[in-house]
């Protein structure tokens, strides 16, 4: 065995968890992904999903993505850059800087290539990104590849921030980074309070929407619209594999500097890009977020119930106010024992350990979509007291 591989065989703690039977990854889907999925046959409610409006098996969507095959084919070969801009790419575009209240946008082939792409390059090695240190990996990963000074502020924490502020020179520009809704944890930034401090500091914001659009906002426009403040946003992130029910992302912003990302973002120049069929049906999306603000509602009254009810039951749920609810486990292998409990009770819910969460915040992540029932619900809540009874976790 060379050295490479003896390195890496030394990484054993998936072959421990499936020995132990507890291991949660890479359950195989053999159903269409709804409220109900179908796993070895078995039929289990889903609330591990990020399709928060429930549009994956909306006919428009799935229609549109169809038609979009038959008259371009699968994919385009190709970057945007040379061969592979097709019109429906730009009249998405078009829409969703519209959406958002910007003035152009350019969509990647995946949300993490947005963050990791545009974090990358949109500053210089004089300049500074401060950011909350528990976005996403994707920001995170943008910032370890920019030659820009890092300043990280304790999360959601704005004397934290500000103190990282004042730090940086005033002469030089700097980019604080920011979700919208944090994906893990469910909470949302401080926008109003961030835009103040980089009004005060003569900062650049961009803030990750992945988690918001759909969720928050009127006719689901994000956390930016929701605090009001998307005008003195300068960058707005979104993905589509969220509430668009589709794969790709977007970044959207003022002319000039969309301009520059279309020459500079990496990850857009030399990536093949967004297939047709995603293209399609994440517009489709965006035509029943527009027509459907029904489903919204619903999502949240689906949102209220459940936090009533977990706080009621006496589980751990931090901060949240958003469909992603965080029930802290706060244990490695009790989380997945847990996980594998529910799954028995018929709840799939997902498993958040280091490092997608500090090692001591181990939690079970678990999520709405609009078109859950109160029914489902209701047995979810049901399964999740009685687990964590047994457990004295409530």
């Amino acid at each position: 065995m060379n050295l490479l591989r003896e390195k890496l065989a030394k990484y054993d703690i998936p072959q421990k968890a499936k020995a132990a039977g507890i291991y949660p990854y890479f359950r195989e889907i053999e159903s269409d992904q709804d409220t109900e999925v179908v796993i070895d046959g078995k039929k289990v409610l889903m609330f591990g999903s990020n399709a928060y409006l429930g549009l994956t098996n909306h006919p428009k969507v799935k229609e549109a993505s169809i038609d979009a095959i038959r008259k371009y084919g699968t994919g385009c070969a190709g970057s945007r850059f040379l061969n592979g801009t097709l019109d429906i790419h730009v009249k998405l575009e078009k829409r969703l800087a519209e959406f958002v209240g910007k003035d152009d946008a350019i969509t990647f082939s995946t949300g993490f290539q947005v963050n990791s792409g545009v974090i990358a390059c949109i500053t210089g090695r004089e300049d500074y990104i401060i950011w909350d240190e528990l976005n996403h990996a994707s920001i995170i990963e943008g910032i370890r590849l920019s030659f820009s000074n890092k300043l990280k502020y304790r999360h959601n924490d704005m004397e934290s921030l500000e103190k990282q502020l004042q730090k940086c020179d005033p002469d030089k520009v700097k980019l604080i980074v920011a979700d919208g809704v944090f994906s893990m944890e469910g909470d949302t930034a401080n926008l109003p309070e961030i835009v103040r401090l980089a009004k005060k500091y003569s900062a650049s914001v961009m803030i990750d929407e992945a988690h918001g659009i759909g969720v928050f906002g009127k006719q689901g426009r994000g956390t930016c619209h929701h605090f009001g403040v998307a005008d003195d946003v300068d960058l707005i992130m979104g993905t589509f594999s969220k509430s668009f029910a589709s794969l790709g992302g977007f970044i959207a912003s003022d002319t000039d500097t969309i301009n520059y990302l279309r020459h500079h973002a990496r990850t857009y120049m030399f990536s093949a890009s967004c297939t047709p069929a995603s293209i399609a049906a994440a517009n489709a999306a965006l035509d029943i977020m527009l027509d459907e603000p029904e489903r919204y509602e619903h999502l949240w009254t689906l949102t209220n119930y459940a936090l009533d009810g977990f706080r009621q039951m006496g589980c751990e749920i931090g901060n949240t106010s958003t469909p992603i609810i965080p029930l802290f486990i706060r244990d490695n292998d009790l989380t997945f024992l847990i996980v594998k409990e529910l799954f028995d009770a018929g709840i799939f819910v997902n498993p958040v350990l280091s490092p997608a969460v500090a090692s001591q915040d181990t939690l079970i992540r678990f999520s709405l979509m609009a078109t859950h029932q109160k029914e489902q619900l209701d047995y979810a809540l049901e399964a999740i007291r009685k687990v964590f009874k047994m457990h004295h976790l409530i």
